[in-house]
């Protein structure tokens, strides 16, 4: 099958990166005229890598030679058109950090729950209606943004499976209709983003997030916030006072 130049251009990018034995490789199509529409199999090859960026491109699908990278800390996929993903992704075990933002994905493939090193995952501007219960299991998480999906609830296992090292959740730009009681165990919060859905109330215990320093509501249909949210903000604000003196 004849390939274009972008992808005769990458096949020889990759031979080069390979004699070279370097770390860090990028194939972002920053020029729309040569961005990549099929990542060739020898990207495999690159063994060494740490960190991939293939971002800003026309991917539509990856290959399954990409699982061989097993020594990737960092893949960056954002901005293509995938709709789905292989599930040798789920070899890459030394994954810290995915981006998988503005592509098309409906679900992702359960061989990802393997990644269990991911302190940052970044799932925002996708078609993802569905948030897999395998996610509770990335207990590393530090990181993670859901932001402008359709999401319509979240799960209620994640009060079993906790997050026990997660600072940062964005939720934003659903259509979320209720928070579910676990909210009020992911103490290590620093910032959480749930505005630009269909809220109507706050769990009871919401207030009880102390270690939170940025929050967003806005754009919900809120009636009232739970008396523990009150407290946990004068909480906030006293101890900010004390910090002060």
């Amino acid at each position: 099958m004849a390939h274009n130049e972008a992808y005769l251009r990458a096949e020889r990018k990759i031979a080069v990166v390979k004699s070279l034995g370097a770390k860090e490789f990028a194939l972002s199509g920053d020029d729309p005229n040569i961005r990549l529409s099929d990542l060739p199999e020898s990207i495999g090859e690159l063994t060494q890598l740490k960190k991939l960026d293939l971002s800003n491109n026309s991917l539509e699908v990856l290959p399954e030679s990409l699982g061989q990278l097993t020594e990737l800390q960092s893949l960056n996929l954002a901005d293509n058109l995938l709709t789905t993903l292989p599930a040798s992704l789920g070899k890459l075990t030394q994954l810290q950090a995915l981006n998988l933002s503005k592509n098309h994905l409906l679900e992702l493939p359960t061989s990802l729950k393997q990644l269990t090193q991911l302190k940052s995952l970044i799932l925002s501007d996708n078609h993802l209606t569905v948030i897999p219960e395998w996610l509770g299991q990335l207990s590393k998480l530090q990181l993670i943004n859901i932001s402008n999906n359709e999401l319509i609830n979240l799960p209620e296992w994640w009060g079993f499976h906790i997050f026990k090292q997660l600072e940062s959740l964005d939720l934003s730009y659903n259509q979320i209709t209720r928070i579910p009681v676990w909210i009020e165990r992911l103490t290590p919060l620093l910032s959480l983003n749930i505005s630009y859905n269909y809220l109507t109330e706050l769990p009871d215990l919401f207030g009880q997030l102390l270690q939170l320093k940025e929050l967003d509501i806005s754009y919900n249909t809120l009636s009232d916030l739970p008396f523990s949210f009150a407290r946990a903000c004068m909480q906030n604000q006293k101890r900010g006072k004390e910090k002060q003196l």
